[in-house]
């Protein structure tokens, strides 16, 4: 699955790079859409992003092109492999400029964990 984003001024700091919390709300957000529709009417809850490092700084203007692919199914979990590319403002090409893993459960109506159904 793919997704893009363009960078405005409100998702900056005060030196006008983008904050990374943003960055990572997207990557979960993001994620969270594909196992949802991986596995319709699962109730999916972030459990884990693996490292965390920023490679390149991103500035307003700038598209990010977020890659995501699921890189492992457990009993209650999936786990999301997402790359995110910039262009525009930081670099003159598509470049990856993060990368990380999420993982998921699948929980029930009482918060416990669940099986995941059948993926489509």
């Amino acid at each position: 699955m793919e997704n893009f984003k363009l960078v405005l001024r409100g998702d900056l700091n005060q030196n006008g790079y983008l904050y990374g919390g943003n960055l990572l709300k997207w990557i979960d957000e993001y994620a969270w859409i594909a196992a949802t529709l991986d596995y319709p009417g699962s109730r999916f809850v972030t459990v884990a992003l693996d490292k965390v490092t920023f490679k390149k700084s991103i500035r307003e203007g700038s598209i990010l092109k977020f890659v995501i692919e699921k890189s492992n199914v457990g009993n209650t979990s999936v786990q999301y492999y997402i790359i995110v590319f910039c262009s525009n403002n930081c670099s003159s090409g598509m470049e990856p400029v993060f990368s990380t893993h999420v993982t998921f459960v699948n929980l029930d109506e009482n918060g416990m964990k669940k099986e995941l159904p059948v993926s489509t």
